[in-house]
């Protein structure tokens, strides 16, 4: 019986954060705002489920989720933010990008995608770039979905034995668990480089994948200051043992 109550109680509390999001998506559509949200972290951490959750009911006209394949070979000899500029939110338009140029943050170096040169080459530039960004009016937030290594195994186990999960498996995903601290490292150096107060890292602690979800709602829709939002019959406020923004005393 608990648990039919919890479960009931966390699809009514989702809704109303997704009504909310439909609310906040009319005033960037009204306002002609561009608001890009990132979504990194951990394989298996969550992000997909978060990004399903976050777009559901969105005016699909208004909205894009961009998750781009590896880099064609034109593409390897463009400069390497070029092909996530054409990706960037038009005016009156929400992207969700289901990881991005943070690519060559993380992922890349630990499996051995990109040179030394090329990786520290972004760690300059990334801040830069973003700036760039800010500077024109593009809203931008980003999220790191953290997990621990021990549900993290328990999700690659389950993806591998589920047939229906079974296409969400990749390369990165059976290297994660004995990789684990390269990611931890690279991570760390991600944050250490690419966290500015303006343009924080947001990390979303996402071993319990419900909770993780609606948090990261709660974390967008306060940042935004849309109309109907003192109408809510929701709280804005994230909880702090979910959300949290880096500050380098973490690592």
């Amino acid at each position: 019986m608990e648990a039919n109550n919890l479960k009931k109680q966390y699809r009514e509390e989702l809704k109303q954060l997704q009504i909310e999001l439909i609310r906040l998506q009319k005033w960037i559509q009204d306002h002609h705002l561009r608001l890009a949200i990132i979504f990194e972290g951990r394989d298996t951490a969550g992000k997909g489920g978060a990004i399903y959750r976050f777009t559901r009911y969105l005016n699909p006209r208004a909205m894009r989720v961009v998750a781009l394949p590896k880099p064609n070979d034109v593409e390897k000899g463009q400069w390497y933010f070029q092909r996530y500029i054409k990706e960037l939110p038009n005016p009156g338009e929400i992207v969700f990008f289901d990881r991005s140029w943070y690519n060559r943050a993380v992922v890349e170096p630990v499996m051995g995608f990109c040179s030394k040169e090329q990786y520290e080459l972004f760690l300059r530039q990334a801040p830069v770039f973003e700036n760039m960004l800010l500077e024109d009016g593009v809203i931008l937030i980003k999220f790191w979905f953290s997990i621990n290594i021990v549900e993290q195994k328990v999700r690659i186990e389950d993806r591998i034995q589920n047939p229906l999960k079974m296409w969400k498996l990749s390369t990165v995903d059976l290297k994660a668990q004995q990789m684990w601290d390269e990611f931890t490292e690279y991570k760390n150096q991600m944050f250490l480089h690419t966290h500015r107060p303006d343009n924080p890292w947001v990390i979303v602690k996402g071993n319990d994948k419900q909770v993780a979800r609606m948090e990261a709602m709660r974390y967008v829709l306060a940042q935004m200051e849309y109309p109907e939002k003192s109408q809510a019959k929701v709280s804005f406020a994230p909880n702090p043992e979910i959300i949290n923004v880096f500050d380098p005393s973490m690592i």
